[in-house]
């Protein structure tokens, strides 16, 4: 009588071969996301500035004075107030700009890529480029002034918070553009030539069909324009310098200045936990309406 040989038995079953798969991402997000975050965390509440920078790990523990003394006793709250403020202007002002472009160029005309591409340059250009050529232009007896014939302060001065709010617009609006164009590459042709034959015209069209089809992507677009410009350090850096006006003092250049030119790293930390904070408010509402719209479905 012959006995069939049982193959031999797996160590790792079919239900938890994913997870190891997963195992070098996970690992890859605890040393790049989770570790650094918890160093910012414990920086946070350490009297940490040039003097005990060295022996960093020995600095006194003061607690959430670091967060009391950034509230109360720094520029945050208006810092906070010019970055949500401007962050929403542009994001606002970027939905009907890029929607505009990709509904342009959506038909076939001759040199339709040239036109494309062009309007990605201002998005392509690294953030470092684009400040200094709008500071050059900006100058008091730079070509706008000279084309006004009036020598604004673009760069200082009440006029500075829309000067960083079109410089961030102009530099944004293509990803709006780019999203946009692929959620109207996803629109069937027949459901077009349906509209037309019903006699709908370009705004029912635009209406009852596009606006429908790409909430979904604008949505996304808006919320990441949204973090974006919140999280925006060079462009407002090159532009207007440091320290910058009072009026476009946003978070991230004053979080700048704490750490490295007042030597207060403990206080820039607790900035930077908030500015965490606030970034992770959009996200959330945005993951929980994903999750509604995917329930209702």
């Amino acid at each position: 009588m012959t006995t069939i040989a049982r193959p031999a038995r797996r160590t790792v079953s079919r239900r938890q071969r994913p997870l190891w798969m997963l195992a070098p991402g996970g690992v890859l997000l605890l040393v790049v996301i989770v570790l650094p975050l918890c160093v910012a965390l414990l920086v946070s509440t350490l009297d940490l500035d040039a003097y005990t920078l060295r022996q960093w790990t020995d600095a006194p523990n003061i607690g959430w004075r670091n967060y009391v003394e950034a509230w109360r006793e720094t520029a945050l709250p208006h810092a906070i107030w010019i970055t949500v403020g401007y962050a929403v202007l542009v994001t606002v002002a970027a939905v009907p700009f890029g929607l505009a472009a990709a509904l342009a160029t959506q038909q076939r005309f001759a040199g339709r890529a040239l036109v494309r591409s062009a309007f990605l340059v201002p998005y392509v250009l690294p953030a470092f480029v684009v400040g200094t050529v709008w500071r050059t232009v900006l100058q008091p007896a730079g070509p706008v002034n000279h084309l006004l014939g009036e020598q604004y302060l673009w760069l200082n001065g009440p006029r500075s918070y829309w000067t960083l709010v079109v410089v961030q617009l102009w530099t944004s609006w293509p990803l709006l553009y780019l999203l946009a164009l692929s959620g109207l590459s996803g629109i069937a042709d027949d459901v077009h030539e349906a509209a037309a034959l019903d006699g709908a015209g370009w705004w029912a069209k635009l209406r009852h069909i596009v606006l429908p089809h790409l909430r979904g992507v604008l949505a996304l677009g808006m919320v990441i324009e949204f973090l974006h410009t919140l999280n925006s350090f060079t462009l407002p850096y090159v532009l207007f310098g440091v320290p910058a006006p009072h009026d476009v003092e946003v978070l991230p250049v004053l979080t700048y200045v704490e750490s490295f030119q007042n030597f207060k790293f403990g206080l820039s930390a607790a900035m930077a936990v908030l500015s965490l904070v606030l970034v992770a408010i959009p996200l959330s509402v945005y993951l929980r309406a994903v999750r509604l719209n995917r329930n209702e479905d």
